[in-house]
């Protein structure tokens, strides 16, 4: 396994510490759960360096940098519902698209088209991990939830403004199937 790819692995087990530090209630528990989530999210700039700078990206690591992502992100934002920090309708709202999406993006391998990543969909999900660490300095007390609620919604419109883009090559998608 490449060191790339223990970076992902890295930051896809990550995922239920995040969550257990945020529903464990100790003194600063969120600044632990935030701390280690936004340790985690950093991996990703450092993994996809490490793959170019090496020229080489792995199957695994280019199946699961993208999950590891989405489960990080939205594994702390339903967090921060539990806080009290964040609506849920946001969350709600940027779940749809993702499940939307990648099921759009299932559909197109399924036909042998591969959607490749766009830079605004890159944008959405770091204003979601930036929308999500703010809101995990918020649920520990050290701004008020404005502040995430306030970046959550930019999240959110860079989230179905990424979905609309990649929706644009749906119609392509559906049309009849190429023979085999």
């Amino acid at each position: 396994m490449s060191p790339a790819d223990q970076l992902t692995v890295a930051r896809a087990l990550s995922v239920p510490v995040v969550v257990a530090l945020f529903a464990w209630p100790f003194h600063g528990h969120a600044y632990w759960a935030t701390g280690v989530f936004c340790a985690a999210m950093t991996t990703d700039w450092f993994d996809g360096r490490l793959a170019r700078r090496h020229g080489r990206s792995s199957p695994l690591g280019s199946l699961l940098d993208p999950i590891a992502d989405k489960v990080l992100v939205l594994g702390t934002m339903v967090m921060l519902v539990g806080e009290r920090v964040v609506p849920a309708w946001m969350v709600a709202a940027i779940l749809v698209r993702e499940v939307l999406i990648t099921g759009l993006r299932q559909a197109a391998i399924e036909r042998g088209i591969v959607i490749a990543a766009r830079d605004l969909g890159k944008l959405k999900t770091w204003s979601q991990a930036i929308a999500a660490g703010l809101g995990g300095f918020a649920a520990a007390g050290a701004w008020s939830n404005d502040v995430a609620w306030w970046s959550l919604l930019v999240a959110v419109v860079l989230t179905w403004a990424s979905g609309l883009d990649y929706a644009r090559s749906a119609p392509q998608l559906f049309k009849a199937r190429p023979a085999a």
